[in-house]
């Protein structure tokens, strides 16, 4: 079973995912990862991101690969160099939106996403276009949303908690920013999918996200 979850930045996509993965004991697909994996090898080469040919190039000649450690912890590698928390960098975050728009680099990465359905027959796959592009018949499909300020104060304390030197205000710009690139971009823009079970996960823990769609995954393995 493919269980899909989209949503908008810093709504909470990754940490669930992670631990809805660990409960089912499915294989985890970070799909935003590999575009900002792309988009810092992008800035590592000073390519300019609104080059479009030149960010393609990148995405279809690069090896990404998202592999599981212990204790639930993930690494993201691209042409075999560990890039798990470069790609999360405030530079990554304001340029990745820009890269994800390119159609090319969509087409390149989403042929790689999947391609792990042929390995991994379970899967919980998070990103912007997984029920609508990527999986469209994913048996289960989850959009997460939260107010852009909650989503502001998430990524805030992520950042300060890895050392960066952030502004919230600036944050919450960002994400505005992001939101609209996100969903008036023409290729694969975020969308919720007609049949996605929406969660707003503004006042609702972690732990109780994450069971609400745990049972929503039984619900359906049981039909």
């Amino acid at each position: 079973m493919i269980v899909a979850i989209d949503g908008p930045a810093a709504s909470g996509k990754s940490t669930v995912a992670k631990e809805v993965a660990k409960r089912l004991g499915y294989k985890y697909i970070d799909t935003g990862a590999m575009y900002r994996a792309v988009t810092w090898k992008a800035l590592k080469e000073k390519i300019d991101v609104t080059n479009e040919d030149a960010v393609v190039a990148l995405a279809k000649g690069s090896q990404i690969e998202i592999s599981e450690l212990k204790n639930s912890h993930y690494k993201v590698t691209i042409d075999g160099e560990d890039v798990t928390e470069a790609i999360r960098s405030p530079k990554v975050s304001a340029a990745v939106s820009t890269v994800a728009k390119v159609p090319g680099v969509r087409t390149a990465l989403v042929k790689k996403q999947r391609s792990y359905a042929d390995i991994y027959p379970n899967m919980v796959v998070e990103g912007r276009d997984i029920g609508t592009v990527v999986f469209p018949d994913a048996e289960l499909k989850v959009f997460l949303k939260a107010s852009p300020v909650e989503r502001a104060k998430r990524r805030y304390r992520e950042l300060k908690e890895k050392g960066h030197k952030v502004e919230l205000s600036a944050i919450e710009r960002d994400i505005i920013t992001r939101d609209k690139i996100d969903s008036t971009r023409a290729a694969s823009p975020l969308l919720k999918a007609p049949d996605a079970r929406v969660i707003d996960t503004t006042s609702k823990t972690i732990s109780q996200v994450v069971q609400e769609i745990v049972n929503l995954a039984k619900k359906e393995l049981m039909k």
